[in-house]
Parts: C-alpha cells; structure tokens; sequence
C-alpha cells in the first residue's frame, strides 16, 4: 500500500514512556547505540537510581559511518535476551529505528526506539536539545 510506512520493529516510545518502561519491567533495557564520541561528549541516560545500567552499543562506527557488522553479536555479548524488552536511543530517533529493526529480525520481538532520541532534531536555529531524553528531564550525566 503506498503511503502506508509499515513498522518492522514493536514501536515507538516518547523518552517518558521509555523510562515508565525501564522503571515497571525488571527485563527492559536501555541500549544506547550512538557514537562513542557521542557518549563521551554530549552525555548518556544515567539508570542508576533504577538499579540498572545503559547498554552502550554502536550502530554505526565513527569518523566513517560504516555500520557495525557486529551490531547483534555486541548486543549478546551484553547479556540481551530473545525475552527482553530492548529499548534503543540514538541523537535523534533515527539510527535507532535501523537498530531496533536489525533487532527484531534476530529475533528480539520487543524491540523498541526512542522517539527523538537523546538530543532531538535540529530546531528553527539548527540547535538540538529542546526535545528528546535530556529534554525530558530524564536522568543522564556527563564525563
């Protein structure tokens, strides 16, 4: 049907919603799958006072924007479960669509993005930062 954008991944959350589900399911999770460079320099959610941790895994590399071959293998190395409910949070809300699909089809049926990710889309000013997990007020720190 044209027109019609299927989703191949369980959905979309506002960052609230993401973090009402971090809070009430002991098997979601939060996989941050910016840069390391992102990481290090913009900040990342702080789960601490949930009892939990962010799971930091790449979907693209940088400088060079190739993506990570070794995305699922990564995010099976950090203990993520087929049961899980998975959670993915880029800059924006947009690599974490491709991250939470490439989930899905290795067979992580509740795999969800982030809605405007960790920064939001550029503003009227070309600025992020007015929506997005900071934006929300949500729990994050910086090095």
């Amino acid at each position: 049907m044209e027109g019609v954008h299927v989703v191949t991944y369980a959905g979309d959350l506002t960052p609230q919603e993401a973090w009402d589900a971090l809070e009430a399911n002991p098997d979601a999770v939060l996989v941050d799958c910016r840069t390391r460079a992102e990481w290090n320099f913009v900040g990342v959610p702080d789960l601490e006072i949930l009892g939990k941790r962010t799971v930091f895994v790449e979907w693209v590399g940088f400088p060079d924007g190739a993506p990570n071959q070794g995305f699922v293998a990564q995010l099976r190395e950090a203990g993520i479960r087929d049961s899980d409910e998975v959670i993915f949070l880029c800059r924006s809300g947009h690599r974490s669509i491709g991250a939470a699909q490439m989930a899905t089809a290795a067979g992580i049926a509740k795999a969800y993005n982030v809605l405007d990710g960790f920064e939001g889309a550029l503003d009227e000013n070309d600025h992020r930062g007015s929506t997005g997990w900071r934006a929300s007020n949500l729990p994050w720190r910086q090095s």
